[in-house]
């Protein structure tokens, strides 16, 4: 059985993200979504939050489980009996900082492979920062976050 987990703070989870879950799904027999407890960051949406938020958002995908983390990723693929870290890029200019999360990974644990996919045109421009913060200001994010999270950014920031 091939488990990828797709790490990510998902401070919301956009389409971008989704993206990548649904293609990867096509690939991977299973796929954890990895929610990493940070607490050097002040997040809008709890760790728990942002777990609910991707199970209604991904509910469609059977495959599909949520759960958080903290610590060495490889650690946590090592703990779920995941070979494959899935990661997506919007552009080349993440290439540069993504290759050097996937080299020190390898060189934590030669058992674990880096999986990228790009992300879809569509979505390339999309990121959880800025989304936050058009959604801050009153403007509508239905085209960048699934409904339910347009929702929750809508109750964040006290507009309906």
């Amino acid at each position: 059985m091939k488990v990828a987990v797709y790490p990510g703070s998902f401070d919301p989870i956009t389409y971008g993200h989704l993206d990548i879950i649904e293609r990867g799904a096509k690939v991977f027999d299973k796929i954890i979504v990895a929610v990493l407890v940070n607490s050097s960051k002040n997040p809008l949406f709890s760790v728990e939050e942002r777990k609910e938020l991707i199970r209604e958002a991904t509910g469609h995908l059977s495959i599909v489980e949520v759960d958080s983390f903290d610590g060495l990723l490889v650690d946590y693929l090592h703990k779920r009996q995941a070979q494959v870290i899935l990661r997506g890029l919007r552009a080349i200019s993440d290439f540069e900082y993504e290759l050097q999360l996937a080299s020190i990974n390898r060189q934590l644990s030669n058992q674990v492979e880096t999986f990228f996919l790009m992300t879809s045109n569509d979505h390339s421009f999309i990121s959880s920062g800025m989304v936050k913060e058009v959604a801050k200001y009153g403007a509508d994010v239905k085209e960048l976050v699934p409904p339910n999270v347009a929702q929750a950014l809508a109750q964040k920031f006290n507009r309906k």
